[in-house]
């Protein structure tokens, strides 16, 4: 009982300390995602004062918690409009492959790592974090701005190639056969298919199956049939995040607006879990010697993926500030970077690559937020200075 005890002192310490660190991300008005990370940086192994509660709990939370980002980001949005901004979205998710994949399997190369680990590590440069950006948008009050649709289907998109990527990269690092590879891919773009079609053409019969005069049946309905189908899309070879995405999207009308309600103080609870255990993970010794190299190529990617949301929000339709915006919040990577470089770890592969992944990660997980919380700020002294000196 003293160990059970224990884990619940230091749990409830850590959810009290976060709480601080909302109130003072509050008034000082920016995201506490930056706050959370370091705390988890400080508290983790080889931290200032290691934590010892049960890291599986924590894990379980953490994962809870990208997952109620994701459902609550796809209740936003109704199928058509996904299908919609999917189909106008492609080209955009061509150019942010292109811009954003090349850098980390060029420096790879020139590190002089071999082709495997280089690959790895342009996924690690590649793919933003949804669980991130889906709390800055809330946080940042965003979710039905007109440049919020491009950020989402981007996220859609790398998700959806993620999908083909770490099937075909875990294949190869273990040396199995390609068609091993072909077999988990057409599995989970199957699984994909499947569940979009389903969401897009009987999602409003499905939300008058779930709808309910109670609260109540409507909460433990809602988690639990997001939790069954981000574990089905787990197991199918596809990001849990991705089926918790989709099943958002399923769910409309009145139903969504209610669940939203229900599970909003969730979400917050168990997103704030998710990126502290992310900072847990990160032994802060590993971090000087790959520092300068993981802030270079995280400066060069944060341009690259500013570009990309500006391109893809302007190719939409919206304003300069608004395509700017859209940029900013692309920037910060986080989940599948790290779940990404763990693969090539736990393989042996480059030394390196566990670090410099972790510091990259790291510094645009708190980057990203800060970025996209004053890119507006500073557009618009930008363009008053201009004015002034014109």
């Amino acid at each position: 009982m003293e160990d059970i005890s224990l884990i619940f002192i230091e749990l409830g310490a850590a959810i009290i300390g976060l709480a601080l660190l909302t109130r003072l991300a509050s008034r000082l008005g920016f995201s506490a995602i930056p706050l959370y990370l370091l705390a988890g940086l400080a508290f983790g192994n080889g931290g200032i004062l290691p934590l010892q509660f049960s890291e599986d709990f924590v894990h379980i939370g953490a994962e809870i918690g990208v997952i109620l980002l994701l459902f609550m980001l796809g209740l936003e949005y109704s199928g058509e409009e996904l299908g919609e901004n999917l189909r106008s979205g492609f080209p955009a998710g061509i150019v942010d492959f292109l811009l954003n994949f090349p850098p980390g399997l060029i420096l790879g190369f020139l590190l002089g790592w071999s082709p495997l680990a280089a690959v790895l590590l342009g996924g690690v440069t590649y793919i933003s974090s949804s669980g991130v950006i889906a709390k800055v948008l809330s946080e940042l009050g965003r979710m039905n701005n007109r440049e919020t649709p491009t950020i989402i289907s981007i996220l859609v998109l790398e998700d959806l190639i993620m999908a083909v990527y770490l099937p075909i990269v875990a294949v190869l690092l273990i040396g199995q056969e390609i068609s091993q590879a072909v077999l988990s891919v057409s599995i989970a773009l199957a699984t994909v298919g499947t569940v979009l079609f389903v969401a897009v053409k009987y999602g409003k019969k499905f939300s008058k199956l779930i709808a309910h005069q109670s609260d109540e049946v409507i909460l433990l309905t809602t988690f639990g049939l997001m939790l069954f189908v981000a574990g089905m899309a787990q197991r199918l070879q596809v990001s849990a995040a991705i089926g918790a995405f989709l099943m958002g999207i399923a769910i409309s009308d009145s139903i969504a607006e209610r669940t939203h309600k229900l599970l909003g103080p969730s979400r917050d609870l168990f997103a704030a879990i998710f990126f502290l255990f992310f900072g847990l993970q990160i032994d802060p010794a590993s971090l000087p010697p790959v520092l300068l190299l993981a802030v270079s190529l995280g400066i060069f990617t944060t341009l690259t993926k500013i570009l990309t949301g500006w391109w893809a929000a302007r190719r939409a339709k919206t304003n300069p500030l608004e395509a700017f915006r859209a940029g900013a919040a692309l920037v910060a990577r986080g989940e599948f970077s790290i779940v990404i470089a763990g693969l090539g770890v736990s393989a042996g592969l480059e030394p390196q690559l566990g670090a410099l992944s972790a510091a990259y990660v790291l510094f645009l997980a708190i980057l990203g937020p800060i970025l996209a919380r004053f890119i507006e700020p500073i557009y618009l002294t930008f363009h008053k200075e201009k004015a002034t000196s014109s």
